[in-house]
């Protein structure tokens, strides 16, 4: 049996820009992508703790060392600058590979700063 386990988590990162005039997506600094295992391109759950909306879509790599997560095209109706968000990311696992998997997880301020790893970032 194959099961759906969440692999990579961004948590409490806030919006900083919409820009509705744009093929669709979510832009994520290419930083936090490698830290939490997220490939471009990658498919990820979206969910905004600001208004409860949650979306599909997938990862844009914005530049290093910026702290930017920009909701574009249609996506961009899914919230506002300063919304929270938690970002996931979803493997298929077998059940022998599940048992015991820790996610990738960080943790971010309200300047989009890293403050805490989690899962399998906090045991190195």
């Amino acid at each position: 049996m194959q099961l759906i386990i969440c692999k990579s988590k961004i948590h409490r990162a806030r919006i900083t820009h919409c820009d509705l005039d744009y093929e669709g997506s979510l832009e994520i600094n290419i930083d936090y992508l490698e830290k939490v295992g997220m490939m471009p391109y990658e498919r990820i759950l979206v969910v905004n703790a600001t208004n409860g909306e949650r979306l599909e879509t997938y990862a844009i790599p914005g530049r290093p060392g910026e702290p930017i997560f920009r909701l574009n095209g249609a996506a961009a109706r899914k919230g506002a600058v300063g919304d929270m968000v938690t970002i996931m990311a979803f493997g298929l696992f077998s059940g022998e590979e599940a048992r015991g998997f820790r996610p990738k997880i960080i943790v971010l301020d309200e300047d989009n700063k890293i403050t805490e790893c989690k899962g399998s970032l906090a045991e190195k």
